[in-house]
C-alpha cells in the first residue's frame, strides 16, 4: 500500500519506507531530521510542469496527464526499476 504524507510531518511508527519525490529539498528541514529513506528527485515533476500547474486545482487533471507522460519518457526512472 502506498500512502502520501507531507515531508513536514514527523515519522510515525506505521509509516514504513519514506520516499521523497521532489526536485527541491524542503525548506527548514535538515536531511538528518527528515526521516526520509530515499530521495527520488529525478522522478519528480519537471520545473516547467510545476510552474505551469502552480497549485491551481483547476489544472489538476491536466497536471496528472502531463506528469504521467513525463514519467513514461523518464530514462532515470527506468534505470531505477
Amino acid at each position: 500500500m502506498i500512502k502520501t504524507k507531507r515531508v513536514y510531518e514527523k515519522r510515525a511508527k506505521g509509516d514504513g519506507m519514506r520516499v521523497l519525490v521532489d526536485r527541491l529539498w524542503p525548506r527548514g528541514i535538515l536531511k538528518k531530521d527528515a526521516g526520509i529513506d530515499e530521495w527520488l528527485r529525478e522522478i519528480a515533476p519537471s520545473d516547467k510542469l510545476r510552474k505551469w500547474f502552480g497549485h491551481d486545482p483547476k489544472k489538476w487533471e491536466g497536471f496528472k496527464r502531463k506528469y504521467i507522460k513525463e514519467l513514461e519518457g523518464n530514462t532515470d526512472l527506468k534505470k531505477k526499476l
